[in-house]
């Protein structure tokens, strides 16, 4: 495990290849503390409540992303995690404790946006954090999935149902944000194509 100890908050970067561990981390030790592990084991041994945001990579051999999730967890820190992984999703991350979700390659500005949204979305109360989770997954899965199997997914359906209480819920604190879903997906939540403008995750930082 490597760190790095600026004021402000603290990130946990894990990912089991370190050169892309390193990439993330330079990105952005400039603003926050940054932690890194290249396995779950050693996530778990860095993890502790000084962490604010996690970003997860799901696929490494060992102990898996998924695994690291759930052990985040069980403990009583409250943390946000963010998938940033290559492991493309289904409607199972429909049921899985994350804040959000990346698929790899992430640009720089993708990247610190994602943390800078998660630290203010910790502000706010539980339930609308709960619909900030919801509505990162359905905008996870419309941009991967195509339609007619969404439409067809108990899964997504019961998040619909989800998001639309919990937007009753908070009808109040919505009504005096300003766009709260343009602000929290405007994150790139899917890896840009090829010939389209994007680029690969050695891009310059």
């Amino acid at each position: 495990m490597s760190e790095t100890s600026p004021d402000g908050p603290t990130v946990l970067v894990v990912d089991d290849e370190p050169d892309v561990a390193e990439l993330y981390a330079y990105r952005l030790r400039k603003e926050y503390a940054v932690r890194q592990a290249n396995s779950g084991e050693a996530a778990l041994d860095a993890f502790d409540e000084t962490i604010d945001v996690v970003l997860l990579d799901r696929r490494m051999p060992g102990m898996t992303g998924d695994e690291v999730l759930d052990e985040i967890r069980n403990t009583d820190h409250d943390t946000r995690v963010v998938m940033v992984t290559a492991v493309d999703p289904d409607v199972e991350i429909v049921d899985m404790p994350f804040d959000d979700y990346l698929c790899k390659p992430i640009g720089r500005d993708a990247l610190i946006n994602s943390v800078e949204q998660q630290l203010t979305a910790q502000e706010y109360s539980e339930t609308m954090q709960d619909l900030i989770r919801a509505t990162s997954k359905k905008g996870v899965l419309e941009a991967e999935l195509p339609a007619d199997e969404l439409a067809d997914s108990t899964e997504y359906q019961t998040l619909e149902a989800r998001i639309d209480e919990l937007r009753a819920h908070n009808s109040e604190l919505l009504d005096e944000l300003d766009d709260y879903e343009a602000a929290f997906n405007a994150v790139e939540h899917s890896a840009p194509e090829l010939g389209s403008g994007g680029t690969s995750r050695e891009a310059s930082f």
